[in-house]
């Protein structure tokens, strides 16, 4: 069956909330504005969590997994979903399910026009250390990317496929997505979505790498910015 829209849903110890995430996600199939299909992406969860998506699954026959042999971040996570699908569309959330996967079709709407559509945390539910530090992370990236994006780390986007597979992934560039959209010449865009509190299971971003890390690693984004390939095909035989 061809699917125009795949979703990737990362894992790294997240056995709390599978079940919900197949709830949720078989929520929104009912109401899914493009044949959708998900790809769990088991980033070598030392927990229950990959027996639970091998039982998901099962049960259903739209969810499919890849499982990466050790934990290699959420960037190699995301990379080895890009490298899987093959539907046109890709969109990514986080199985702490602070963002909806109903809210996919709100940029859904938008994708037409865009290559990239990211979410914006509306009301966001962290606590203050975490919202704060956010905020900075925000900032730092967005005066070194001049992406104009207010929250490039949120949880929701929908990226086109061949775009999606020409970003040169490195540890950290999750943070930059819209940023090299742009790279490309490819047109961005943020909508507003909703926020909610983590339930179950336990955040995997602390200050020091939702600040630290992101600030170094603008430095390697404008080292890539400055040597990126670029081109267009004019004409083939």
């Amino acid at each position: 069956m061809h699917y125009s829209f795949t979703i990737i849903i990362p894992v790294y110890n997240e056995a709390e909330n599978l079940l919900r995430v197949e709830e949720a996600i078989l929520d929104y199939l009912k109401i899914a504005s493009a044949k959708t299909s998900i790809l769990f992406v088991n980033d070598g969860s030392t927990d229950q969590s990959f027996q639970l998506i091998k039982d998901i699954c099962i049960r259903n026959d739209v969810f499919n997994f890849i499982s990466l042999k050790k934990n290699r971040g959420l960037s190699a996570a995301l990379k080895a979903g890009f490298d899987a699908v093959e539907s046109d569309l890709i969109g990514y959330v986080d199985s702490d399910l602070q963002t909806s996967p109903k809210d996919f079709n709100l940029l859904l709407e938008h994708i037409d026009d865009y290559q990239l559509i990211t979410g914006v945390r509306v009301h966001r539910k962290d606590s203050f250390t975490k919202n704060m530090s956010s905020k900075i992370a925000n900032f730092i990236r967005r005066a070194f990317t001049k992406d104009g994006m207010d929250d490039t780390g949120c949880p929701l986007k929908i990226i086109h496929t061949d775009y999606a597979k020409r970003i040169p992934m490195f540890k950290g560039l999750h943070r930059f997505l819209p940023a090299m959209i742009l790279l490309q010449e490819g047109r961005i865009k943020q909508v507003p979505v909703q926020h909610f509190p983590r339930v179950a299971g336990k955040t995997k971003f602390g200050l020091r790498n939702r600040i630290f890390g992101p600030l170094t690693d603008c430095f390697a984004y404008l080292w890539m910015k400055r040597k990126y390939i670029n081109y267009h095909i004019d004409k083939r035989s």
